[in-house]
C-alpha cells in the first residue's frame, strides 16, 4: 500500500514542484507560465493531502483514540498545519504557501514507510519459508497398498502414505515401512540428515533421502510441528522485549517534547519576528518533522524480527523476546540430566561374568536371545549391545514374561532368565564376589541378571547415554563466563559420575521433580541470573521460575508453554547459540536507539533555528529527508545482524 501511495504521489510531486512560484523564488529560478498553473501546486496539493496524506492522518486518529500518541501523530499534525497554511495563503493570504513542502513531506513519508515495512516483512518470511515447505499433496496408501493422490487437509489420524525419495514429508507421524535418511534442518538447524526407520518418528516439513518410506499419519496441518514452530514464531515477533517497551515510552515523550519544542519555537520567533508569520509558521512545520520518531519506532521492531527468524532457522524458537533479552546476562545455566544433557535411553556401560563361567560375550549372546522380542528399553538395549559387538544370538523359544521382574525364554535347551536382583534373592541364589563388587560399582545404575536356572551367569549394568555434543556445550558456556550446574533425580554417584565427564562441577542429586524449581529460586537468592535448561515437562515449574527457561528437546512437542526458548533439536549446544544471539541482539538494539534519539537530540534545535546565526536553516524539505534517512541508517544497521553465525 505504501509503495503504491508512494509512486502516484510521486507523480504528482514533481509538477507541484515545477510549477511552485514560491520554490522557484527560493531557488532563483524561472519555470513554466500559463494561465492558471499558479493554481497547479494547490489542485495536486488537496489530493496529495488526500491520497497520500489520510494515511497518516488515519493513523494519528487511531493514536489518539488510544490515548497514546506517537509517530503518526506528529507526521499528521505537520501534515495538517502545512496544508491548512496553504490552504489560507491560496485564498488571499499574506504570505508563501507551502504546497511544494507538503507534496514532499508526504512522498518523502510513504517512502521511509515503504522502506520500513518492506524491511519488517522481508525480516518475517522466514514463516513464509517454513509454510512453503510443507506440500499441498500426499500420496495415500488404500487398503492394498495402492497410492493415490489426495490434498493434505483430506488426509487424517491413522492414514498411511507413500514419501517418495526427495520429496517433502506432508505430515507427522511414525514410520512403518521403509528406511532413509531425512533432512530435518528446517525443524532442527541439523545439517546432517536423521536416520529413519520402522519405528521412528518424521516431521511434515523435513525432507526424504534416497528411500521411500511409508508414514502412518500421526498430526496434519495445525497440529504438526511445522505449524507449532511457526506459531512460536509469530508470537515471539508479536511479543515485546524491554528494550522495546522502552522505545515506545520514548517515542511517547517524543510527541510531548516536540510539542513544547514547536510552542517554544513559536513563542520565540514571534517576539523576534512577529511580522513573518510565514517563517515562524515554517521553523514550527520543521520542529515537527524532525521530532516525527520514524527511526525510533523502527529500532527495536526490526532487530527483534530479524533475530527471531535467524533464531528460527538455527532450530532457536524464541517465544518470548524478553527471555532471549535477559539471555545476555545469565550467570548461571542449570541443566536437567536426563534427557539433556543424556538422550534419556539406556545403553550397555558394562557386562560382568560370574567368576569361571561363560565369557562377558556369551552372557551377552544369551541375554540378547531372551530379549530379542522385548519392548523394555532395557531389553532393546542389550539386543543393540550384541548386535554393536557382533554378538552371535542363539535362538530362543517359549518366552515367558514376568511383570515386573523380568523374561525368559529356552535356549539351547536350558530356561535362560534375564531379571531384577529381586529375582535372585527370592530364588535365593548366590552371588560371586566379582559380582558383589560389580553392584556396588553400579549403584545408582541399572542392572540385570542373566540366570540359567539355578546359577547365575553375569550380570549386565546399564546407564543413561551422555549427548555427544554435551561436552562441548558446557565448555561453550563456561567458556563464556557462565557457571553450569546439573540438576538429577538420581543418586549422587550417578550424577557425580555423568558430571565429572562433561565437566560441570555443581551437581544437585537426588532431586524429585517438584524440588527444581527451589534450587532454581536458591540460585537465584544468591543474586543471580539462571537459565534452567529442561525437557518441559517435569521440568515446567522449574521452566517458569528462571529467569530464562529453555526447553530442549522438543523435536515434535514445541508448544512447550513455561519456556521463554524452545530448542527444536535436541542438541545442548543450542543454549551457548541462544547466549550468543541474544548478546547480538542486544547489542543491535543499543546501536539503533543510539541513533535514533541522538538524531533528536542534535536536530530538533536545528530545526527551531537554533543556529540560524550561522547560516544553519532546515527546511521542512530538508528536514524530512534527514529524518528518512535516519530511518535508512537504522535499517541498515539492524539488516547487519543478517551476517550472524552461531554455529561456529
Amino acid at each position: 500500500m505504501f509503495r503504491r501511495k508512494f509512486w502516484l504521489s510521486l507523480a504528482l510531486t514533481v509538477p507541484t514542484l515545477v510549477f511552485s512560484e514560491g520554490l522557484q523564488h527560493i531557488l532563483g529560478l524561472g519555470g513554466p507560465r500559463f494561465p492558471g498553473s499558479q493554481y497547479i501546486p494547490a489542485v495536486f496539493g488537496v489530493i496529495l493531502f488526500c491520497y497520500g496524506g489520510w494515511v497518516f492522518i488515519a493513523g494519528a486518529l487511531a493514536e489518539l483514540r488510544s490515548r497514546r500518541p506517537g509517530m503518526m501523530t506528529l507526521i499528521a499534525l505537520a501534515i495538517l498545519v502545512a496544508f491548512g497554511y496553504s490552504i489560507a495563503v491560496t485564498l488571499g493570504l499574506e504570505g508563501m504557501d507551502f504546497w511544494w513542502e507538503l507534496a514532499s513531506l508526504i512522498t518523502i513519508m510513504l517512502l521511509g514507510h515503504w522502506i520500513e515495512m518492506s524491511a519488517i516483512m522481508a525480516a518475517g518470511n522466514a514463516l513464509g519459508e517454513l509454510s512453503a515447505l510443507l506440500p499441498d499433496e500426499a500420496e495415500l496408501l488404500d487398503e492394498r497398498g495402492e497410492p493415490s493422490r489426495v490434498a493434505v487437509s483430506a488426509l487424517q489420524v491413522g492414514d498411511r502414505v507413500l514419501v517418495r525419495p526427495g520429496a517433502s514429508i506432508p505430515v507427522d507421524g511414525s514410520v512403518v515401512d521403509g528406511e532413509s535418511d531425512v533432512n530435518e534442518a528446517m525443524l532442527t538447524g541439523e545439517s546432517l540428515p536423521a536416520e529413519k526407520r520402522v519405528g521412528s518418528s518424521v516431521v511434515a516439513g523435513s525432507i526424504n533421502g534416497m528411500g521411500a518410506l511409508t508414514v502412518e499419519v500421526s498430526g496434519t496441518g495445525d497440529e504438526t510441528a511445522l505449524a507449532g514452530v511457526m506459531r512460536l514464531v509469530a508470537e515471539a515477533q508479536t511479543s515485546k522485549s524491554g528494550a522495546q517497551l522502552l522505545a515506545d515510552r520514548a517515542a511517547g515523550w517524543l510527541f510531548y517534547l516536540a510539542l513544547a519544542a514547536a510552542a517554544v519555537t513559536l513563542g520565540v520567533w514571534w517576539l523576534i519576528l512577529p511580522g513573518d508569520p510565514a517563517f515562524i509558521l515554517e521553523r514550527v512545520v520543521t520542529v515537527l518533522i524532525i521530532a516525527c520518531p520514524h527511526a525510533l519506532g523502527l529500532a527495536i521492531p526490526l532487530v527483534a524480527q530479524i533475530s527471531t527468524a535467524i533464531g528460527a532457522r538455527n532450530g532457536l524458537l524464541v517465544r518470548s523476546r524478553l527471555a532471549l533479552e535477559q539471555a545476555r546476562s545469565v550467570q548461571v545455566v542449570v541443566f536437567d540430566k536426563t534427557g539433556t544433557l543424556t538422550r534419556g535411553n539406556q545403553i550397555v556401560r558394562e557386562v560382568i561374568p560370574a567368576e569361571g563361567g561363560r565369557s562377558a560375550d556369551e552372557v551377552l549372546g544369551l541375554a540378547a536371545a531372551v530379549e530379542s522380542t522385548a519392548e523394555h528399553p532395557i531389553g532393546r538395549a542389550i539386543v543393540v549391545e550384541a548386535a554393536s559387538r557382533g554378538v552371535s544370538r542363539p535362538r530362543a523359544e517359549s518366552f515367558e514374561f514376568m511383570a515386573g521382574r523380568g523374561v525368559s525364554a529356552v535356549v539351547d535347551g536350558r530356561r535362560i532368565t534375564v531379571a531384577s536382583s529381586r529375582v535372585v534373592t527370592e530364588r535365593g541364589l548366590m552371588i560371586g564376589t566379582e559380582l558383589v563388587l560389580a553392584g556396588r560399582r553400579a549403584v545408582g545404575r541399572s542392572s540385570v541378571f542373566v540366570l540359567d536356572e539355578g546359577d547365575v551367569l553375569g550380570m549386565i549394568v546399564f546407564e543413561d547415554e551422555v549427548r555427544p555434543e554435551s561436552a562441548e556445550a558446557v565448555g561453550m558456556l563456561q567458556k563464556g563466563g557462565m557457571r553450569v550446574a546439573m540438576l538429577t533425580g538420581d543418586s549422587y554417584e550417578v550424577g557425580s559420575a555423568v558430571a565429572k565427564e562433561l565437566g560441570v562441577a555443581e551437581v544437585f542429586a537426588e532431586v524429585l521433580p517438584g524440588q527444581k524449581a527451589d534450587v532454581v529460586k536458591r540460585l537465584q537468592s544468591e543474586g543471580s541470573l539462571v537459565a534452567m535448561v529442561g525437557d518441559g515437562v517435569n521440568d515446567a515449574p522449574a521452566l517458569s521460575q528462571a529467569d530464562v527457561g529453555i526447553a530442549i528437546g522438543a523435536g515434535t512437542d514445541v508448544a512447550i508453554e513455561s519456556a521463554g526458548i524452545v530448542l527444536a533439536s535436541s542438541d545442548p549446544r543450542g543454549v551457548a547459540y541462544a547466549m550468543k544471539l541474544s548478546r547480538a541482539t542486544y547489542r543491535k538494539m543499543q546501536q539503533n536507539l543510539f541513533w535514533a534519539t541522538g538524531y533528536n537530540i542534535v536536530a530538533i534545535p536545528l530545526a527551531a533555528g537554533a543556529a540560524m546565526s550561522l547560516g544553519v536553516v532546515l527546511s521542512p524539505a530538508l528536514g524530512a529527508v534527514l529524518m528518512s534517512l535516519s530511518t535508512i541508517v537504522v535499517a541498515l544497521n539492524a539488516q547487519l545482524l543478517r551476517l550472524l553465525r552461531l554455529r561456529g
